[in-house]
């Protein structure tokens, strides 16, 4: 009953491989638990000084909206953190070939957004996918968006998915 699924900045291949993978890696798999410790010690912070140390941290950004500095708070919990990085060690070891079987039974289906500077998933994955699939909907961000576009253009991302779903969304 899936009528289209957008991909934005798939990471669905070589997650390892990748130029922020080859660095993730090794932190992520041998020395996560490294992390502990420093994480555990700042959950006793106040949450205003918690929010000033996630403001800091960001405060590169051109806009940062506020929910991102409250949802970044949690990260301040070793639950969290080790949930987090277990996960993601999981999924670099895991997430290693592109399933285009599934891609192919499904094409028409999906929509992918890949971005021209993006360590995840870099613009040769875009340019072999394109290869592979030249009749795909795959797209590469011309917009200079970001992996992490939900810390300070998630409304510009959500404008666009809107556009290109606009269609669908008139025959529901």
């Amino acid at each position: 009953q899936v009528h289209r699924s957008v991909l934005l900045f798939p990471t669905i291949e070589r997650m390892a491989q990748s130029p922020q993978g080859k660095l993730m890696t090794p932190l992520l798999c041998k020395l996560r638990y490294i992390l502990y410790m420093p994480v555990y010690l700042l959950s006793f912070l106040p949450e205003g000084v918690k929010a000033s140390l996630v403001r800091f941290a960001l405060r590169g950004m051109k806009t940062c909206d506020e929910s991102s500095i409250t949802t970044s708070v949690n990260l301040f919990s070793v639950d969290c953190i080790a949930n987090i990085l277990y996960m993601a060690s999981q999924e670099m070891m895991k997430v290693v070939e592109r399933d285009s079987t599934t891609i192919k039974q499904n094409l028409k289906k999906l929509i992918f957004y890949y971005g021209t500077g993006d360590s995840w998933c870099p613009q040769n994955y875009y340019d072999e996918i394109k290869m592979d699939f030249p009749d795909g909907d795959i797209r590469l961000c011309e917009k200079g968006l970001r992996h992490a576009f939900v810390l300070d253009a998630s409304k510009e991302m959500a404008a666009m998915i809107t556009d290109w779903l606009r269609d669908d969304l008139t025959k529901l």
